[in-house]
């Protein structure tokens, strides 16, 4: 498979989810770079951080990445997540501030953003990771499985929550970029209204509204609009994972089968695919 970056320079301006905060994206094509973002905040020489797990930190609420110099970026994962599907392995992020734009809370605005910029295939080829026996990873009940699967990649999402509302929820789908715009890529991330306030006292989720995030009520959600899907909660869980394990920049030729994952065993489970020989 070939390395693509996009075709031309696209900007946008949007607000940030914890600090609040518009931040300015401008997505430059690249040659050989891999995924770099720049910290416009940060003086040149120290602002740039490579997309690689050993740059990633604090994986509790979201993945972010930080470098030697200080310079951090939080809240990449649905960024990436649009990025895996589009094929997109070259490309310099130029941020304003220290997060992605939030969006609507889901990666749809970042695939569209690729597609008015167009995308174009490189010289050099990208290494496929291929799963060619049973992999697993269990941290107390929380699960990731990968198995041997010719056709191209396969995602099983399960959830569950003791809530009244949310409870166990189930997913499959072949991800292909077509399934994934229909299916996956308008899904929103989302928490529970008791969240809400521990988070704003805590200087997070300043920027998070109703138009950018679902918020769960005892018996259903704040939203006025309501669900895109009826299990929009585990397809943003798959959105996640996708992201989470584009961290190696690599397409993946497998089946992978998650139980209540999140940012912080994702990573862990790239780095096992990381070293399949």
């Amino acid at each position: 498979m070939k390395r693509k970056t996009l075709k031309n320079v696209v900007e946008y301006d949007g607000i940030g989810l914890h600090k609040g905060e518009v931040i300015k994206m401008k997505l430059i094509p690249s040659k050989s770079t891999g995924i770099v973002f720049r910290m416009m905040n940060m003086p040149e020489g120290k602002n740039e951080i490579l997309l690689d797990y050993r740059n990633t930190f604090d994986l509790t609420r979201g993945t972010n990445l930080k470098n030697e110099h200080g310079a951090m970026v939080f809240t990449i994962e649905h960024f990436l997540s649009a990025l895996y599907v589009a094929g997109i392995t070259d490309l310099i992020i130029e941020l304003s501030g220290n997060e992605l734009p939030i969006c609507d809370g889901s990666a749809i605005k970042f695939l569209d953003l690729f597609h008015e910029s167009g995308i174009v295939e490189l010289d050099e080829d990208v290494e496929e990771i291929v799963v060619k026996e049973p992999i697993f990873l269990s941290k107390g009940d929380k699960h990731i499985i990968a198995l041997p699967y010719e056709n191209g990649y396969k995602l099983t999402y399960a959830i569950r929550f003791e809530h009244t509302f949310l409870k166990s929820q189930l997913a499959e789908f072949e991800i292909t970029e077509e399934v994934y715009k229909k299916e996956i890529a308008p899904a929103r991330t989302f928490g529970f209204d008791y969240e809400v306030e521990y988070l704003k006292q805590n200087n997070l989720a300043l920027g998070g509204t109703l138009e950018n995030a679902i918020v769960i009520k005892k018996d259903g959600v704040l939203n006025p609009e309501g669900l895109r899907f009826e299990d929009e909660f585990v397809r943003h869980k798959m959105l996640d994972i996708i992201g989470d394990l584009k961290i190696l920049n690599r397409p993946i030729r497998a089946h992978i089968i998650a139980i209540k994952a999140g940012h912080l065993i994702d990573i862990e489970f790239a780095k096992i695919l990381d070293n399949i020989k």
